[in-house]
């Protein structure tokens, strides 16, 4: 199969994920579809780079850097793009693996010039060997994986899901880069949003852009114990309303909320039916899941209404990189 070489971004900031980054690596390597590179990012961890480059010394195709920009994942995902060489990038997360396949069925959707972006489905591997019976599928969101109500299949859409991504570069000349001061930095809350903001961000600048997400290209997604709680459920939700009004606040709340009123609209009431349909017929977790889907929408909903105001008093901001550097390969 013919089409554009793609480099992999992966990145990383902690040496407790070592055996998964390992993995995470070790499946862009044998992938059906040959990555051009695989970029490991290091976020501001120099005994981390350290041990990584000892790892991979003899490794050609895969190349080391550190963070060039503030802590966190935007400016990790910025350094990984402009250091990389293909004309597709795409990003993995350290804790994720994925399928042979993966890079082939994002090259194929590039055969289509107007696609700027294509993303997967990312499956979560539960600590505990299976889902707890209180967590909905429709908030999967919250452990980094695709939630009910995405539709199946190849299908186009406002953003895809930042750790299982492609982009052209292209389309980062086109919007600049991810934004600072919005996602992750690996000791705050666990804020997000970022690739949504910059998908946003792209098809305003190309109106023509077309974002894919294909089910076929599958990563599985580890997600530890810690996560597997009510706490962490709360805390995500109200980090991804805090981060929702930052975007809303950047593009406005008519594109920045486009997706969630469906969201929240559809899928949501129909979880909690399904939930208390669940508990009537003595099924375990129905109540706890439609208890568990409310909670979550009134939390994100409070996180939203906190960072509005914040925004609004300036207490929020982020910072669009420009992309330097990176050549056709």
């Amino acid at each position: 199969m013919s089409g554009p070489d793609i480099s992999v971004v992966i990145c990383v900031y902690t040496e407790d994920r070592w055996e998964d980054i390992l993995a995470a690596v070790a499946s862009v390597r044998t992938q059906s579809y040959t990555a051009l590179e695989t970029l490991l990012v290091v976020d501001h961890n120099p005994a981390l780079l350290d041990r990584l480059a000892k790892e991979y010394k003899e490794v050609g195709e895969v190349r080391l850097f550190a963070n060039a920009g503030p802590r966190g994942l935007s400016a990790g995902r910025n350094t990984g793009i402009a250091a990389s060489r293909g004309a597709v990038i795409a990003f993995l997360d350290d804790d994720a693996v994925a399928e042979r396949d993966w890079l082939r069925h994002f090259a194929a959707g590039y055969a289509d010039p107007r696609v700027m972006a294509v993303g997967g489905r990312t499956v979560p591997i539960w600590a505990s060997g299976r889902r707890p019976a209180w967590f909905p599928e429709e908030f999967d969101w919250v452990v980094g994986c695709t939630y009910k109500g995405i539709e199946p299949g190849l299908v186009r859409v406002r953003n895809v899901l930042g750790g299982n991504a492609s982009f052209r570069r292209s389309a980062f000349d086109a919007a600049g880069g991810f934004a600072t001061g919005i996602g992750r930095d690996g000791d705050k809350r666990p804020l997000g949003c970022e690739e949504t903001e910059l998908c946003i961000r792209l098809s305003r600048a190309r109106p023509d852009a077309v974002l894919l997400i294909d089910d076929r290209a599958v990563i599985h997604h580890r997600v530890p114990e810690a996560r597997e709680h009510f706490g962490y459920f709360r805390v995500r939700a109200y980090a991804e309303g805090l981060s929702k009004a930052l975007v809303a606040r950047s593009v406005g709340a008519g594109k920045g909320l486009e997706s969630e009123r469906r969201y929240t609209t559809r899928v949501l009431p129909s979880g909690v039916v399904r939930g208390l349909r669940d508990a009537a017929l003595s099924r375990p977790g129905g109540a706890g899941r439609a208890g568990a889907i409310v909670a979550g929408v009134l939390t994100a909903a409070g996180g939203y209404v906190v960072g509005s105001v914040r925004a609004r008093r300036g207490g929020a901001t982020f910072t669009v990189a420009e992309i330097e550097g990176g050549t056709h390969a």
